[in-house]
């Protein structure tokens, strides 16, 4: 039950609560001033981080997925956490919550242009490989399958969770990205100033990596309507749209996690079900079966190769360890909102949800979406990819759903597919920042209400200086995504430990001092 602004006040951190909201004003204050130093400034710190930190976050993904299927498939898997007997939450819902905050825009731009980038560019994992031709297919895609894969998505939370659940609900810690140091720091991470230090660095990049979306799903769907109904492409248009999206996240922040942000992800994954479903019926379906059946042999066969690969650091920094440090600095808050939702599951159920089954689903459509692009690209020479090339991301995703059965009407269903997706980021990512500076599992709708506000109003402001403001935004969260490494690091072997604490305690592992 929320208890009003009053409790509210009180219950916020508020040196974090300044410092990042502090950050944030500035980044929008040097924006304004200069828009070419702001950028310039951000191009060199993601620069730095590609450069000297890109190998790390190579092995520390890996290595997290790695640890958590070792819990999953050991004894340890049946670990129950959270103290609770059962879960709290359906299984569907749970996993349409996961996999709607994890996607965001990329569900629908990504998944529509980045396997075309591929086809026409082959990644240098295959230089050898000739692009735009049957070969390539498989690689375009088996390549995104590895930018949004097993150890991406295993960051959200496949092992973090298990130390954010054990801290908060055995120990008493906040439920606040900080909680992820409590196997190095134990109880003192609750006043710590190394923990106003962790809370500031991920609130920052989770904003970061939230303004940047809704401020492109502006300009995208500005775009969009203007390309099918002939509005204005203005900044008007754009302001209206955030307002719009507002709007609907404000509706579901006052309607609290169990109704809200549950609706949403379920409404979100049903659409793209049947949208996957319609065209595997009615569309390009023996192509995209094909094509998924060979990449993802390419994918699962050269997992570890195409995952650690160095070569080409200009291109990886572009693409794969892009989205990497994407992952990695959307994960801490993620993975505050899977420990909030997973309370009554098993390590082994936890692992299987947020690395195996959500990176799955997320290959599934980005086969059926941009395998889509690549098979009317190869039937039609230049329909997908000159679009694309010329106009950018929305361009590409128009023009593939308007070659598609029904396509008078498909490019408006795929446009209101990315306000589905993105509001349901902007809700859950509101909802976890307002854990964040509260430490609550249920925090006050009013920190709720403020911080989607807030994104939407720098989106608002950025979008003035077109992409390039939000552009910077969106680079910032691979900046942020190096302290935030570091921190998820010591998870490695705390998760284990927790695990086996838990374990004793349960029965499922002999208790030592018992036996003594």
């Amino acid at each position: 039950m929320d208890k009003g602004p009053h409790h509210a006040l009180k219950t916020v951190n508020w040196p974090v609560f300044l410092i990042s909201g502090g950050f944030l004003l500035l980044f929008v204050v040097m924006a304004f001033t200069n828009m070419e130093m702001t950028s310039s400034l951000v191009d060199k710190g993601f620069s730095f981080a590609i450069t000297y930190f890109g190998g790390y976050w190579q092995v520390l993904l890996l290595a997290t997925f790695l640890v958590g299927a070792v819990l999953a498939v050991s004894k340890l898997g049946a670990v129950r956490l959270g103290k609770l007997g059962k879960p709290e939450m359906g299984f569907f819902k749970y996993v349409a919550i996961v996999v709607t905050t994890g996607l965001g825009a990329g569900g629908v731009f990504w998944a529509a242009a980045e396997p075309m980038y591929y086809f026409m560019d082959v990644p240098p994992t295959y230089s050898g490989l000739v692009e735009t031709t049957n070969d390539a297919v498989r690689v375009a895609l088996a390549q995104s399958f590895i930018s949004w894969g097993f150890g991406a998505w295993a960051v959200y939370g496949a092992i973090c969770s298990i130390v954010m659940i054990y801290a908060h609900n055995h120990k008493g810690m906040p439920l606040k990205p900080r909680t992820i140091l409590y196997p190095l720091l134990g109880d003192r991470i609750k006043d710590s100033k190394w923990g106003v230090a962790v809370d500031v660095f991920c609130i920052i990049g989770a904003a970061a990596g939230t303004i940047g979306p809704i401020g492109f799903l502006g300009l995208q769907v500005s775009y969009g309507v203007n390309a099918l109904f002939g509005w204005p492409d203005t900044y008007v248009t754009q302001v209206l749209i955030i307002l719009f999206l507002t709007s609907i996240v404000i509706i579901s922040t006052l309607t609290g996690l169990e109704k809200g942000i549950q609706w949403l992800s379920k409404l979100n994954v049903n659409t793209a079900l049947f949208i996957g479903a319609f065209l595997v019926l009615f569309g390009p379906g023996i192509f995209l079966i094909d094509a998924h059946i060979a990449s993802t042999g390419t994918y699962v066969s050269n997992f570890i190769e195409m995952s650690t690969f160095r070569g080409d650091n200009d291109w990886s920094g572009a693409w794969m360890l892009f989205f990497f440090g994407w992952f990695i600095g959307f994960g801490p808050m993620v993975a505050l909102l899977v420990a909030r939702i997973s309370r009554g599951r098993t390590i082994r159920e936890l692992f299987l949800v947020v690395a195996i089954i959500t990176p799955l689903i997320t290959n599934l459509w980005f086969t059926i979406l941009g395998g889509s692009g690549i098979f009317y690209e190869i039937n039609t020479p230049g329909s997908v990819s000159e679009p694309l090339t010329e106009n950018g991301l929305p361009a590409a995703i128009i023009a593939i759903a308007s070659q598609m059965p029904l396509g008078s009407i498909m490019p408006f269903v795929f446009l209101l597919l990315t306000v589905l997706f993105v509001v349901t980021t902007v809700d859950t990512m509101s909802y976890s920042l307002a854990m964040s500076v509260t430490g609550e599992g249920n925090p006050p709708k009013a920190v709720r209400f403020f911080w989607a506000i807030i994104m939407a109003l720098i989106a608002v402001i950025l979008i003035n200086f077109g992409n390039g403001g939000v552009n910077a935004l969106q680079s910032f969260v691979v900046i942020a995504a190096v302290p935030v490494s570091l921190v998820l690091l010591p998870l490695l072997w705390g998760a284990p430990k927790i695990a086996m604490t838990l374990a004793r305690e349960q029965g499922i592992l002999p208790n030592k001092q018992k036996e003594k």
